[in-house]
């Protein structure tokens, strides 16, 4: 069966987003050099949060979040929420939770630096975050380029639908 070009686009939409996700995960850990250095990295005892929420956040809800810095379990529900989205989102599978959780961070995100500095209303969190709820409730995008499929024809996933 060959793939619909809105498939194809929606299936590499999809990777694309997800390595955003895998790829902070890395840099944040191993301090590749991009948005961390190595002298910051997670693995050098660096905290992946602390910089964003002591230096990036502004607004309504910066003492929040400001409050949320050097929190040893709010750096690892960080890491592991990327790493598991991206990876999901990458693979194909758990597509469905990864949309949600990811929109769910992106939210947190935006509202820790809100409002937008280039824009009143809305900025790339806001932007993902639509994309993200879109694969959420896209039925087969995980399919796309994916393990998605596979996934869904195990036991599991169909004990437990919300898992595709």
């Amino acid at each position: 069966m060959a793939i619909r070009r809105d498939q194809f686009f929606l299936g590499l939409i999809r990777i694309c987003l997800g390595f955003v996700f895998l790829w902070a995960f890395l840099d944040k850990t191993f301090g590749l050099g991009f948005a961390t250095v190595s002298e910051k990295a997670w693995l050098a005892g660096g905290s992946p949060t602390s910089g964003f929420l002591l230096n990036g956040t502004h607004g309504l809800f910066a003492g929040f979040y400001q409050s949320l810095a050097n929190i040893l379990l709010i750096d690892w529900i960080f890491m592991i929420g990327l790493l598991c989205i991206g990876l999901s989102l990458i693979l194909g599978i758990a597509v469905r939770i990864a949309g949600y959780s990811g929109a769910l961070l992106m939210l947190l995100m935006y509202t820790a630096a809100m409002p937008p500095s280039n824009n009143p209303l809305i900025d790339d969190h806001i932007i993902y975050a639509l994309i993200l709820l879109l694969f959420a409730n896209v039925k087969m995008v995980g399919h796309w380029f994916g393990m998605g499929g596979l996934w869904s024809k195990t036991s599991l996933v169909k004990k437990y639908r919300f898992l595709e």
